[in-house]
């Protein structure tokens, strides 16, 4: 019996639109890669955004507020009447941190190393485990200080920017620190708190002496080893009324 017409393009219709189990087995599969690769796009940005944020945002926001501590620590030198070691420990810095080589001016230098302090865009000295010897005490020592490498700041950034032989010039009310850097440790242990000691003998030092240590993380963006850079105090100027820094600091 001859099919008609109507059936014949009846049937051919059904035939076109019943898909095939493979065309929808790729079907779901293309939604699935569609799906991921949104997500995909999605995690990609949420990282980049933190990059971001970890990397300049962090850096933008501690910049603000150490520049406001520093405002409030040349205020309080300009109007405090009072004298010695002791008075120049307020509660918004001890002075400032000047090395050329890193490019970075002048860094406030607050009183310990945890995150709460260096994250606010400042350097800080040791408290523990080691207690760095502050130069204004006039005695011997190491002035050990801290900062971050990467976000927050940055001001150790560009560290391994210092060569031996380079300034390092730590500022106070009264007086100019100038130092000259004499060791490198471009790598060690987290955990190597020798490089802190008041007789850093890592640096090749064997007596007692009037020292400063600068320490980071490193590699770069991350916070796997230590970087240390050891520098010896070699004078201390006296501040003039118009606050003229050493020469170490004109170039």
């Amino acid at each position: 019996m001859t099919a008609t017409a109507d059936e014949t393009e009846e049937h051919s219709d059904a035939s076109e639109e019943a898909p095939t189990p493979g065309r929808r087995r790729s079907g779901r599969i293309a939604r699935v890669v569609s799906v991921f690769g949104e997500l995909l796009i999605t995690v990609g940005l949420v990282l980049g955004l933190f990059v971001v944020y970890s990397l300049w945002w962090t850096n933008v926001i501690a910049d603000r507020k150490a520049d406001r501590q520093a405002h409030r620590v040349r205020d309080h030198w300009a109007h405090a009447t009072d004298s010695g070691p002791g008075a120049l420990d307020t509660k918004d810095g001890i002075g400032f941190l000047h090395v050329p080589a890193m490019r970075n001016g002048a860094v406030l230098v607050e009183k310990g190393t945890g995150t709460d302090v260096l994250n606010n865009g400042v350097a800080g000295y040791y408290t523990d485990p080691v207690k760095a010897t502050l130069p204004t005490s006039g005695k011997d020592g190491n002035f050990a200080l801290a900062a971050h490498r990467d976000g927050h700041g940055a001001k150790f950034h560009n560290i391994d920017k210092v060569k031996e032989g380079d300034p390092v010039v730590f500022e106070t009310r009264d007086d100019w620190y100038v130092y000259k850097v004499f060791a490198i440790l471009p790598e060690t242990s987290k955990y190597d708190v020798d490089v802190l000691a008041s007789v850093p003998k890592e640096s090749g030092r064997k007596k007692p002496g009037h020292y400063i240590t600068l320490t980071t993380c490193t590699p770069v963006y991350t916070s796997r080893y230590r970087y240390a850079v050891w520098g010896e105090l070699v004078r201390v100027e006296k501040v003039d009324s118009k606050r003229t820094p050493p020469r170490e600091l004109r170039g």
